[in-house]
């Protein structure tokens, strides 16, 4: 069986919002996902529309809206979608009864410089913020165990794909080898250009081997810029951890090229607004 690329489909929900699904992930009765597009919602300028990113500078009240939209199409309570302050770092935390008992405030504390969220909570939503850095979704069906993954290049080269599986498998005892996964809208290697040091980043950090870091650069002959494939970088890493090719879908969509579809932080600035990734159990 092949792996699963570019078969990525539009669901509309409700307030004319539209979301990104993959098929293998929405096969799971017992599970939902999303990746949130720029339909629907009411945010404006370069945040238009559809901004749920808490950590934006958006309008407060438009971010506010914007996520009592996405609840209301996911069916949830908008505080059940739990989404981390990321800073591209490799830091996990694990969602249990413990987390959702505490106060809003200390919540935030606790998502403070996080990247990765698992639970196996039912109707509680992990998800992750992204415009360009590579969002992941995994669920482990023997442990009904979802996660959302933020990799941008450093939380790559951080190993924070493969980090997140083995402390789901030290703590819920999931097998990564009945993993699915599924790699998010992203820049692609034709958009993501780097400086030498990026380059020698993922040379130094022990995530793949001489070979395999090779097949990730691509030289521009014509602007002598090397390009990277942050997409197969973490396919590598979720395969290394054990999850089968066949387990993981790759949308294969360039959030720089479709930044009418999709907040591209590179095309727009950091000042734009984010894609929200989420995932939880029924």
């Amino acid at each position: 069986m092949m792996r699963k690329e570019k078969q990525t489909m539009i669901r509309p929900l409700k307030n004319n919002l539209e979301v990104l699904q993959f098929p293998g992930l929405a096969g799971n009765c017992n599970i939902s996902h999303f990746i949130t597009t720029r339909q629907g919602g009411v945010s404006t300028g370069a945040y238009a529309r559809m901004n749920p990113g808490l950590y934006t500078d958006d309008a407060p009240d438009s971010i506010r809206k914007n996520r009592e939209i996405l609840a209301e199409g996911i069916q949830l309570p908008v505080q059940n979608i739990i989404t981390p302050h990321q800073t591209h770092q490799d830091r996990i935390i694990h969602i249990d009864s413990a987390f959702m008992a505490l106060t809003e405030t200390e919540q935030k504390q606790q998502l403070d410089g996080v990247d990765a969220l698992f639970t196996s909570l039912p109707q509680v939503c992990v998800s992750v913020s992204t415009a360009d850095c590579v969002p992941i979704l995994l669920y482990a069906p023997d442990t009904k165990t979802v996660a959302a993954i933020h990799a941008g290049w450093r939380g790559t080269v951080l190993q924070i794909a493969a980090k997140t599986i083995r402390q789901m498998s030290r703590e819920t005892g999931c097998n990564p080898e009945l993993m699915q996964a599924a790699i998010g809208p992203s820049i692609s290697q034709e958009a993501f250009e780097v400086g030498e040091e990026v380059v020698e980043a993922f040379r130094q950090s022990g995530a793949w081997t001489a070979e395999e870091t090779s097949s990730l650069c691509w030289h521009n002959p014509k602007t002598g810029k090397t390009h990277i494939d942050l997409w197969k970088a973490n396919e590598l890493q979720l395969q290394t951890e054990g999850i089968l090719p066949r387990q993981i879908e790759n949308a294969r969509i360039c959030t720089y090229q479709h930044a009418d579809q999709f907040f591209s932080a590179r095309r727009e600035g950091i000042h734009s607004g984010r894609i929200l990734s989420g995932i939880f159990i029924l």
